[in-house]
């Protein structure tokens, strides 16, 4: 569901606050009158100003108790403020009207993004979001809270794209919500289903053992103005509305997330229905390639033998492995009808891009060092981070096949490597244009709340996308 906490800014606090929030820090003291002095409180507390530390104090409102948030603020940094806007927000959390000093000098737009992302929720068939009600934010820049909130709010559609469970997510469901954001985002669109799909032999042979049949999606944002000199970049998003594994069955543990293996999908379509209000100045054109992977008498096999999109053939070694070839087929559409100047994909793509990472850092393979520099920058300031990893080359015969131009797994169906090797796959249908691979299965889900995340989809990459195209 989209956050329900709406924002404000003003000057500086008129009369008592409902919930008062203010910073303090190494060089921070707090700007208030407590009923204990600042300096003793903050001792008592043992408390040393960090982002995330959160002190309540009661004060007096006439002849009632009203609360003070004293939040520690660390360096006031991004990351520092993110965290901080977080902690206040869930301490606020029931209803709440809060009132925010922001600190002297800061850039809201952290401490913004911190405060809604920690108050999203999701939910079916019940009220009870805990979110805050409203956030007041005293001696902010009005752009730098509405560009906090631009960021968040299309962090939390990729959210709520990502948490909806898939007896309701079909390819058409997911196709249907891309089309919802075009119209209110002024985007055109275009869907491929059915014999328009003839081409993407990926897509139709993920999708062909569910009742609920593939689509292709195509976004398109163009900035106003004269285009000359525009970059045009591609993003292209994993759609997988529900991965079974197919004929090379998960097992059901692993199934459990699975609602969650479109979050590439999500994310694109989240950042293309913020362009426009980011005021891009690049044109960029989204592509989302819909299946669910699913167990049927019509399912593929392993040992199939697919037509990716622009004629090249693969041999499917494992049919659950099959979000590189949804991604293939979008990315050799792009390269033969598109034109663009960058290509990036963004997928859950690899359960070995979390084992070498962890949930906080996902993989980043690229063809071009301008564009790995610029996208781990841009990870770096958002809070979206990435890790450079290698395209090793030596490796890349262990993907030829015996009887058609590739395998889609190694062949030797050895399972190291496997987030190298899928990016390797990936970069057979890139056409030699600068190229990114984004592998985000570890940090596109959390399993706890934690600062700024919430349990479920996180819209991990969303940021970094955002500020990669918009600045």
């Amino acid at each position: 569901m989209p956050i329900e906490t709406t924002l404000a800014v003003i000057g500086q606090l008129a009369g008592d606050a409902e919930l008062l929030a203010v910073p303090f820090g190494p060089d921070l003291a707090p700007s208030v009158e407590l009923p204990v002095p600042a300096g003793a409180l903050l001792a008592h507390y043992e408390a040393k100003g960090e982002p995330g530390e959160v002190i309540e104090v009661p004060v007096a409102r006439g002849d009632g108790v009203g609360r003070v948030l004293l939040y520690g603020t660390g360096d006031c940094t991004a990351p520092a403020l993110r965290k901080a806007g977080a902690a206040v927000a869930r301490k606020a959390k029931g209803g709440t009207s809060l009132s925010v000093v922001v600190p002297p000098q800061a850039d809201a737009a952290p401490l913004v993004q911190g405060a809604l992302l920690a108050s999203y929720t999701f939910t079916i068939g019940k009220n009870r979001s805990k979110a805050v009600k409203e956030i007041v934010f005293i001696g902010a820049d009005d752009e730098a809270v509405r560009r906090g909130e631009v960021l968040a709010r299309a962090t939390a559609l990729a959210r709520d794209l990502v948490n909806t469970p898939s007896d309701i997510k079909s390819p058409e469901w997911l196709a249907d919500q891309a089309k919802i954001v075009a119209v209110e985002h002024g985007l055109a669109v275009r869907v491929w289903e059915g014999p328009e799909l003839d081409e993407f032999g990926g897509v139709r042979a993920v999708g062909q053992g569910s009742a609920h049949p593939p689509r292709f999606v195509q976004l398109e944002y163009t900035p106003a103005g004269d285009l000359d000199g525009v970059r045009h970049v591609v993003l292209a998003g994993k759609g997988i509305t529900f991965d079974t594994g197919g004929l090379s069955l998960k097992p059901s543990e692993g199934m459990k997330t699975m609602k969650t293996d479109m979050a590439g999908a999500a994310v694109v379509i989240a950042v293309m229905s913020a362009l426009a209000a980011c005021q891009a100045r690049v044109r960029v054109t989204g592509l989302i390639a819909c299946a669910e992977n699913a167990i049927s008498g019509s399912a593929q096999r392993p040992s199939d033998v697919i037509t990716q999109y622009g004629g090249r053939t693969v041999e499917v070694l494992n049919t659950d492995a099959e979000g590189r070839l949804v991604l293939a087929d979008a990315l050799a559409y792009a390269d033969a009808r598109l034109d663009p100047d960058v290509m990036i994909d963004i997928a859950t793509l690899t359960g070995a891009a979390k084992v070498a990472l962890g949930v906080s850092y996902a993989a980043l393979y690229s063809t071009d060092e301008s564009l790995a520099g610029e996208l781990l920058a841009a990870g770096e300031s958002s809070g979206d981070r990435f890790w450079r990893m290698p395209l090793i080359d030596d490796y890349r015969p262990d993907l030829d096949s015996d009887i058609a131009d590739l395998s889609n797994v190694d062949r030797k169906l050895s399972g190291s490597a496997g987030s190298v090797m899928a990016a390797l796959f990936l970069r057979e249908f890139a056409g030699g244009r600068p190229w990114a691979h984004l592998d985000i299965a570890g940090p596109a889900r959390s399993a706890t709340e934690d600062g700024e995340l919430t349990k479920g989809g996180t819209g991990f990459g969303v940021r970094m996308l955002l500020r990669y195209l918009a600045g």
